[in-house]
Protein backbone atom coordinates (compact mmCIF):
# COMPACT_ATOMS: atom_id res chain seq x y z
CA UNK A 1 0.00 0.00 0.00
CA UNK A 2 1.69 3.34 -0.89
CA UNK A 3 1.49 6.49 0.68
CA UNK A 4 -0.83 9.67 0.34
CA UNK A 5 -0.62 13.21 1.23
CA UNK A 6 -4.20 14.61 0.54
CA UNK A 7 -3.97 18.41 1.04
CA UNK A 8 -6.97 20.71 1.23
CA UNK A 9 -4.64 23.61 -0.10
CA UNK A 10 -1.24 24.74 -1.26
CA UNK A 11 -0.94 28.30 0.01
CA UNK A 12 -2.55 29.80 3.26
CA UNK A 13 -3.81 34.09 2.30
CA UNK A 14 -0.44 35.51 2.51
CA UNK A 15 1.66 32.81 2.82
CA UNK A 16 4.09 31.01 0.49
CA UNK A 17 3.16 28.43 -1.36
CA UNK A 18 2.97 24.84 1.04
CA UNK A 19 4.54 26.72 3.54
CA UNK A 20 1.64 25.89 6.21
CA UNK A 21 2.50 22.40 5.42
CA UNK A 22 6.10 21.97 4.79
CA UNK A 23 7.60 21.16 7.58
CA UNK A 24 5.10 18.36 8.32
CA UNK A 25 5.49 17.11 4.92
CA UNK A 26 9.68 17.23 4.48
CA UNK A 27 9.50 15.34 8.25
CA UNK A 28 6.80 12.57 6.80
CA UNK A 29 9.23 12.04 3.35
CA UNK A 30 12.45 11.62 5.56
CA UNK A 31 14.46 12.59 2.90
CA UNK A 32 13.14 9.17 0.75
CA UNK A 33 11.58 11.75 -2.32
CA UNK A 34 14.37 12.69 -4.60
CA UNK A 35 12.47 12.84 -8.06
CA UNK A 36 9.04 13.85 -8.79
CA UNK A 37 6.37 13.45 -11.33
CA UNK A 38 3.96 16.50 -11.78
CA UNK A 39 0.18 16.46 -13.14
CA UNK A 40 -0.27 20.17 -13.75
CA UNK A 41 -3.89 19.32 -15.53
CA UNK A 42 -6.14 21.08 -13.68
CA UNK A 43 -4.33 24.61 -14.01
CA UNK A 44 -6.67 26.59 -16.07
CA UNK A 45 -5.67 30.29 -16.38
CA UNK A 46 -2.06 29.49 -14.95
CA UNK A 47 -0.43 27.67 -18.10
CA UNK A 48 1.38 24.05 -18.08
CA UNK A 49 4.74 25.56 -17.95
CA UNK A 50 4.02 28.19 -15.23
CA UNK A 51 2.56 25.38 -13.08
CA UNK A 52 5.66 23.55 -12.91
CA UNK A 53 7.51 26.72 -12.44
CA UNK A 54 5.24 27.46 -9.61
CA UNK A 55 5.91 23.86 -7.81
CA UNK A 56 9.66 23.74 -8.45
CA UNK A 57 9.88 27.17 -6.61
CA UNK A 58 7.73 26.10 -3.86
CA UNK A 59 9.99 22.84 -2.93
CA UNK A 60 13.21 24.41 -4.14
CA UNK A 61 14.81 24.00 -0.84
CA UNK A 62 13.78 20.23 -0.02
CA UNK A 63 15.99 19.00 -2.48
CA UNK A 64 13.44 17.25 -5.08
CA UNK A 65 13.59 17.03 -8.47
CA UNK A 66 10.10 18.23 -10.31
CA UNK A 67 9.37 16.82 -14.08
CA UNK A 68 5.80 17.33 -15.57
CA UNK A 69 3.89 14.76 -17.54
CA UNK A 70 3.20 17.78 -20.27
CA UNK A 71 6.86 18.00 -20.73
CA UNK A 72 7.99 14.01 -20.64
CA UNK A 73 8.14 12.18 -24.24
CA UNK A 74 6.78 9.37 -22.14
CA UNK A 75 4.60 10.08 -19.25
CA UNK A 76 4.22 6.32 -18.46
CA UNK A 77 7.99 5.95 -18.43
CA UNK A 78 8.46 8.64 -16.12
CA UNK A 79 5.88 7.52 -13.60
CA UNK A 80 8.09 4.14 -13.39
CA UNK A 81 11.27 6.13 -12.65
CA UNK A 82 10.23 8.79 -9.76
CA UNK A 83 9.83 8.73 -6.49
CA UNK A 84 6.38 10.04 -6.30
CA UNK A 85 3.64 11.46 -8.20
CA UNK A 86 2.21 15.25 -6.93
CA UNK A 87 -1.15 16.12 -8.32
CA UNK A 88 -2.31 20.00 -8.60
CA UNK A 89 -5.11 21.80 -7.71
CA UNK A 90 -7.10 24.03 -10.07
CA UNK A 91 -10.36 23.01 -11.98
CA UNK A 92 -11.57 19.32 -10.56
CA UNK A 93 -13.25 18.92 -14.31
CA UNK A 94 -10.53 20.19 -16.01
CA UNK A 95 -7.82 17.54 -14.01
CA UNK A 96 -9.97 14.60 -14.52
CA UNK A 97 -10.70 15.29 -18.16
CA UNK A 98 -7.17 15.30 -19.10
CA UNK A 99 -6.41 12.13 -16.99
CA UNK A 100 -8.61 10.04 -18.43
CA UNK A 101 -8.28 11.65 -22.11
CA UNK A 102 -4.45 10.97 -21.62
CA UNK A 103 -4.80 7.51 -20.23
CA UNK A 104 -2.81 8.49 -17.28
CA UNK A 105 -6.16 8.11 -14.76
CA UNK A 106 -5.28 4.31 -15.12
CA UNK A 107 -1.58 4.58 -15.18
CA UNK A 108 -1.31 6.82 -12.18
CA UNK A 109 -3.91 3.93 -10.49
CA UNK A 110 -1.94 1.48 -11.16
CA UNK A 111 1.40 3.03 -9.40
CA UNK A 112 -0.33 4.50 -6.55
CA UNK A 113 -1.75 1.41 -5.48
CA UNK A 114 1.49 -0.57 -6.15
CA UNK A 115 3.12 1.83 -3.81
CA UNK A 116 4.37 4.71 -5.41
CA UNK A 117 4.02 7.80 -3.01
CA UNK A 118 1.05 10.23 -4.18
CA UNK A 119 0.38 14.07 -3.04
CA UNK A 120 -2.67 16.31 -4.45
CA UNK A 121 -4.03 19.50 -3.10
CA UNK A 122 -6.93 20.51 -3.66
CA UNK A 123 -8.32 19.18 -7.36
CA UNK A 124 -5.22 16.88 -6.76
CA UNK A 125 -7.57 15.49 -3.80
CA UNK A 126 -10.27 15.19 -4.91
CA UNK A 127 -8.97 12.86 -7.45
CA UNK A 128 -7.58 10.47 -4.75
CA UNK A 129 -11.43 9.42 -4.04
CA UNK A 130 -13.73 7.01 -5.95
CA UNK A 131 -15.22 10.49 -8.06
CA UNK A 132 -15.10 14.31 -8.06
CA UNK A 133 -18.24 14.44 -7.46
CA UNK A 134 -17.33 16.25 -4.26
CA UNK A 135 -15.54 19.29 -5.47
CA UNK A 136 -16.11 22.55 -5.60
CA UNK A 137 -15.66 23.32 -9.15
CA UNK A 138 -17.78 24.68 -12.07
CA UNK A 139 -18.04 22.06 -14.53
CA UNK A 140 -16.16 24.19 -17.21
CA UNK A 141 -15.67 20.73 -19.32
CA UNK A 142 -17.34 17.55 -19.76
CA UNK A 143 -14.82 14.74 -18.47
CA UNK A 144 -15.26 11.29 -20.58
CA UNK A 145 -16.67 10.19 -17.01
CA UNK A 146 -16.51 11.22 -13.05
CA UNK A 147 -14.52 8.27 -12.16
CA UNK A 148 -11.87 9.22 -10.54
CA UNK A 149 -8.65 7.05 -8.86
CA UNK A 150 -10.08 5.68 -5.69
CA UNK A 151 -7.05 5.31 -4.03
CA UNK A 152 -8.91 5.84 -0.99
CA UNK A 153 -12.46 4.39 -0.28
CA UNK A 154 -14.22 8.06 0.82
CA UNK A 155 -14.88 11.08 -0.80
CA UNK A 156 -13.33 14.66 0.28
CA UNK A 157 -14.55 18.17 -0.24
CA UNK A 158 -11.68 20.15 -0.16
CA UNK A 159 -11.76 23.81 1.25
CA UNK A 160 -14.44 22.74 3.18
CA UNK A 161 -16.22 25.53 5.47
CA UNK A 162 -19.55 25.44 7.48
CA UNK A 163 -19.39 29.28 7.81
CA UNK A 164 -22.42 31.03 6.17
CA UNK A 165 -22.92 33.93 4.52
CA UNK A 166 -25.61 36.86 5.48
CA UNK A 167 -28.34 37.61 3.29
CA UNK A 168 -27.21 34.87 1.16
CA UNK A 169 -30.06 32.43 0.12
CA UNK A 170 -28.03 29.60 -1.60
CA UNK A 171 -26.95 26.25 -0.04
CA UNK A 172 -24.58 25.87 2.28
CA UNK A 173 -21.17 23.40 2.05
CA UNK A 174 -22.71 21.26 4.50
CA UNK A 175 -26.42 21.01 2.20
CA UNK A 176 -24.41 20.25 -0.29
CA UNK A 177 -22.58 17.37 0.98
CA UNK A 178 -25.52 16.22 2.64
CA UNK A 179 -26.98 16.28 -0.87
CA UNK A 180 -24.65 14.10 -1.85
CA UNK A 181 -24.88 11.34 0.97
CA UNK A 182 -28.23 11.14 0.07
CA UNK A 183 -28.04 10.08 -3.13
CA UNK A 184 -24.90 8.13 -2.15
CA UNK A 185 -25.94 7.09 1.63
CA UNK A 186 -23.02 4.44 1.52
CA UNK A 187 -19.77 6.63 1.02
CA UNK A 188 -18.78 9.06 3.87
CA UNK A 189 -16.96 12.52 2.84
CA UNK A 190 -14.58 14.03 4.68
CA UNK A 191 -14.80 18.15 4.99
CA UNK A 192 -10.97 19.11 4.12
CA UNK A 193 -10.42 23.19 6.37
CA UNK A 194 -7.87 25.13 4.57
CA UNK A 195 -4.42 24.66 6.43
CA UNK A 196 -5.19 20.67 6.59
CA UNK A 197 -3.99 17.65 4.91
CA UNK A 198 -4.52 13.64 5.11
CA UNK A 199 -1.70 11.94 5.73
CA UNK A 200 -2.68 7.72 4.76
CA UNK A 201 -0.32 4.97 5.13
CA UNK A 202 -1.06 1.10 5.98
CA UNK A 203 -4.77 2.23 5.41
CA UNK A 204 -4.50 4.36 8.78
CA UNK A 205 -5.93 7.64 8.06
CA UNK A 206 -4.30 10.61 10.21
CA UNK A 207 -5.59 14.33 9.92
CA UNK A 208 -2.48 16.77 10.32
CA UNK A 209 -2.83 20.45 11.20
CA UNK A 210 -4.25 23.12 13.36
CA UNK A 211 -8.23 22.63 12.20
CA UNK A 212 -10.97 20.08 13.08
CA UNK A 213 -11.99 18.30 9.65
CA UNK A 214 -15.50 17.22 9.12
CA UNK A 215 -16.70 13.77 8.80
CA UNK A 216 -19.94 12.71 6.82
CA UNK A 217 -21.12 9.40 7.27
CA UNK A 218 -24.02 7.42 8.25
CA UNK A 219 -24.04 8.93 11.80
CA UNK A 220 -24.66 12.39 10.10
CA UNK A 221 -21.78 14.93 10.84
CA UNK A 222 -18.72 14.95 13.70
CA UNK A 223 -15.48 16.25 14.05
CA UNK A 224 -12.40 14.90 13.33
CA UNK A 225 -9.27 15.93 15.24
CA UNK A 226 -5.53 16.42 14.22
Amino acid sequence: MSELFLLSNSRMPGGEPFAWAMDELLSRWDGRLKRVALVPFAGVSLSWDDYLAYVQGAFSGAGLLIESVHQHPNPSALLKEVDAVFVGGGNTFMLVRHLHDSGLMAEIREAVRGGLPYMGWSAGANVACPTLRTTNDMPIVQPASFETLGVVPFQINPHYTDATLPNHGGETRDARIQEFRTANPDVPVIGLREGTFLHVKDHKVELVGEFKAALFNSGGKESLRP
